[in-house]
C-alpha cells in the first residue's frame, strides 16, 4: 500500500520549483552555448580548433551529467535504460540504506555523548532556573498539573487499588521477618525510648488529673466485706505509690521497669524472627486485621484527607509547596552555575539516559524512516525528493559543462604536442 506525500508548506514548494526552473534552464543555455560554439568552429585550426574542442568536450560532460542527474529521479528520454530511475524503483532499498547510515553515524554512543557535553545541558538548565519568571512558571505549571492530576483520582479508584493490589501483596507477605527486623533495629538503637517516655509522662499526668477515677476502678476489686475507710485508706495510698513509681520510672533512664521492657521487645523481636509458633500469631493476627472492611474504608479516607491538604497548598500561588518549590529550584539553578562537579555528574546522567534509550529504541527510531519511504509512492518521492535537492543538483550539469570544456582543451593540446 503506498500513501501521497503531505505537501507541508505549498508556498515554499513553489519558491524551490522556481528555482529549481531557473537553474535547469541555466544548464540547458550553457549546453546550447557550447553546441553553437561547436558548430562555429567546427572545422578550424590553430586558436579555434581549441576553442572547438573546449565546446565539444563541454557538450560531452554536460550531456553525461544531465543523464546522471536524470537518472536519477527518472528514464532519460523515457529510454529503459538499466540502472536509472533509482529513486523511484529502488526507494525501499535507499530507505533501509538511509536508515542504516543514521544509526550508524548519528546514534552511536560516543557521538552521542559528545552531543551531551558540548550542548552543556546541566548549565543552560541552571542559567534558565536563575531566571525567577521562569523558576516561578516552572513551579506554578508543575503545581497546577499535579493537583490536576491529584484532583482526577477517583475514591473508588482508590479503593480497588487497596483491595486489588496493596492487601493481596500484604496478604501474602510474611510480617515477622519484617516486623522483628525493624523491632530488633529499634531496640538496637533505643529508639522506643522517646515513645517510652511519652508513655510515661502522659500516664503520669492522667493519674494525678483522674485520681478519682483510679479510685472507682480499685474500688471494683475490693471485697464486698471491707469497710469503705479502710477501701479508701488503701486506694488513696496505692495512688500515692502509683503515681510516685511511675515518677520514678520517668525520670531514671536506667529503671528496672525501663530495662525489662526492653528485654521484653528484645525477646519478641527474637521470636519473630525465629520461633515459629510466635510467627504464626503474628501472621494470624495480621490477616485478621487486613481481612476487615473497614481498613479499605480507613484506607480511602486517610487518602482523601492527604488529598485535600496537598490540593488546597497546591492551588494557593502563597502557599508553603509552591514556596518551597521555589526556593529549592533556584537554589539548585545557583548551584549548576558555580559547582562544576556537579554538572560533570549531571550531565554524565543526562548521557547515560541518551545513551540507554537510544541503545534500547534506537532501532524504532530509525525504523520510521524505512516504513515512511516504504509507503511512500515512487514517482511521487521522486518528485518530492527532486524538489528539494534538484536545484543543488543542477550545479552537476553546470560543473561538468565547464570541467568538460576545460578537459577538452587540455587534451587537445597535448594531442597537438604529440603531433
Amino acid at each position: 500500500m503506498t500513501i501521497s506525500m503531505v505537501v507541508p508548506d505549498p508556498e515554499l514548494d513553489e519558491q524551490r520549483r522556481r528555482g529549481l526552473r531557473r537553474m535547469r534552464t541555466v544548464a540547458v543555455c550553457l549546453l546550447l552555448l557550447a553546441a553553437a560554439v561547436y558548430a562555429v568552429t567546427f572545422g578550424d585550426d590553430g586558436f579555434l580548433g581549441y576553442v572547438n574542442a573546449g565546446a565539444e568536450a563541454s557538450m560531452v560532460g554536460a550531456i553525461a551529467d544531465w543523464f546522471a542527474v536524470t537518472a536519477l529521479f527518472k528514464r532519460p528520454l523515457g529510454l529503459p535504460i538499466p540502472h536509472t530511475a533509482l529513486i523511484p524503483r529502488r526507494k525501499d532499498m535507499l530507505g533501509r540504506s538511509l536508515q542504516e547510515f543514521v544509526t550508524e553515524n548519528f546514534l552511536h554512543e560516543q557521538v552521542i555523548r559528545d552531543r551531551v557535553r558540548i550542548a552543556r545541558v546541566s548549565l543552560r538548565l541552571g542559567e534558565w532556573l536563575a531566571t525567577a519568571s521562569r523558576a516561578q512558571w516552572l513551579v506554578d505549571e508543575a503545581a497546577s498539573l499535579l493537583a490536576i492530576a491529584l484532583t482526577r483520582i477517583k475514591d473508588e479508584d482508590m479503593a480497588d487499588l487497596v483491595r486489588e493490589t496493596l492487601l493481596p501483596r500484604l496478604l501474602a507477605e510474611p510480617v515477622s521477618p519484617m516486623a522483628g527486623s525493624i523491632l530488633e533495629e529499634v531496640v538496637r538503637d533505643r529508639a522506643h525510648r522517646g515513645l517510652v517516655d511519652l508513655a510515661l509522662a502522659e500516664a503520669h499526668r492522667w493519674m494525678l488529673e483522674n485520681e478519682p477515677t483510679f479510685a472507682e476502678l480499685v474500688a471494683e476489686r475490693a471485697p464486698w466485706w471491707s469497710p469503705q475507710m479502710l477501701n479508701d485508706r488503701i486506694t488513696r495510698r496505692l495512688h500515692i505509690e502509683v503515681v510516685a513509681w511511675i515518677e520514678d520510672i520517668r525520670d531514671d533512664p536506667n529503671h528496672d521497669a525501663r530495662l525489662a521492657f526492653d528485654r521484653l521487645l528484645g525477646k519478641l523481636a527474637h521470636d519473630l524472627l525465629h520461633d515459629p509458633e510466635t510467627q504464626e500469631r503474628a501472621e494470624n493476627l495480621k490477616n485478621r486485621v487486613l481481612s476487615q472492611p473497614q481498613v479499605v474504608a480507613t484506607a480511602t479516607s486517610l487518602w482523601n484527607a492527604v488529598r485535600r491538604a496537598v490540593v488546597e497548598t497546591l492551588e494557593d500561588p502563597e502557599g508553603y509547596l509552591r514556596r518551597r518549590g521555589l526556593e529549592e529550584l533556584r537554589a539548585f539553578g545557583a548551584r549548576l552555575r558555580e559547582d562544576e562537579a556537579l554538572r560533570e555528574r549531571l550531565d554524565g546522567y543526562v548521557a547515560d539516559l541518551a545513551v540507554f534509550a537510544v541503545s534500547r529504541y534506537g532501532d524504532e527510531l530509525t525504523a520510521v524512516i524505512t516504513h515512511t519511504i516504504d509507503r511512500w509512492d515512487g514517482k511521487e518521492a521522486s518528485r518530492r525528493i527532486e524538489l528539494h535537492v534538484g536545484r543543488d543538483l543542477q550545479f552537476i550539469r553546470i560543473n561538468g559543462t565547464v570541467v568538460g570544456g576545460l578537459v577538452g582543451v587540455v587534451i587537445h593540446a597535448a594531442s597537438t604536442l604529440l603531433h
